[in-house]
């Protein structure tokens, strides 16, 4: 069954635990963005700083261009999930062997747009979760590219037993279509983040990928 799961993205301490405070009481999984300033342009509050309820779960999605400078503390942390992005600057197979041989941690390997399955093929063979990112980076309130969806069939031709996640754009009237392409975790930013109701929009999200229908 596919899940939603609220994005947190914040520049400081406070608007972090302000972020945090306005998903507590309704949600039980986040996705929880993290950039280093350099393979994003904006910069969030580092991986040191963050921190969830205990009865979350946390995937913690770090935006940087070295993975392996993040992996001891990410290790600390013990997230149920990291996403590192294919487009980094080091080989992603060494540190997700490493995660699933010494954690309990999912490692997920995140593909931009222009990213096409195969040029990261191995990874996403040793991955339990490909995300497919269709939004800008460090950013919320994007458009979703529907396109994007094609590469939930070329991910499963690598690795059929991956979870797919979807980030950017995701709200209401698509998170149906997204769930129907095959997509088991839609993680949505700006729709829940910037509601003046967040557990409203949550709970109408989570009611429409439950639905039954065609698309």
């Amino acid at each position: 069954m596919a899940v939603v799961a609220p994005a947190i993205l914040a520049s400081t301490p406070e608007e972090y635990e302000a972020q945090i405070g306005r998903l507590h009481g309704f949600v039980d999984r986040v996705h929880i963005d993290v950039t280093d300033g350099e393979f994003a342009q904006n910069l969030t509050i580092p991986e040191t700083q963050v921190w969830w309820p205990k009865e979350w779960k946390a995937d913690v999605h770090m935006m940087v261009a070295r993975p392996s400078e993040h992996l001891s503390t990410i290790i600390q942390m013990n997230p149920n999930m990291v996403i590192f992005h294919a487009e980094c600057q080091e080989d992603l197979v060494p540190i997700f062997k490493k995660l699933k041989a010494e954690t309990l941690i999912k490692p997920a390997i995140a593909l931009l747009r222009s990213t096409v399955p195969e040029t990261c093929a191995d990874a996403i063979r040793e991955a339990e979760h490909v995300l497919i990112f269709s939004g800008n980076l460090g950013e919320m309130g994007g458009k979703a590219s529907t396109m994007q969806l094609e590469k939930i069939r070329l991910v499963k031709e690598i690795n059929s037993n991956v979870e797919i996640g979807w980030d950017g754009g995701a709200n209401l009237s698509n998170v149906f279509n997204l769930t129907q392409s095959g997509v088991d975790v839609v993680n949505v930013g700006g729709a829940i983040a910037l509601s003046p109701d967040p557990g409203h929009v949550y709970r109408e999200m989570v009611n429409e990928i439950n639905r039954k229908g065609a698309i």
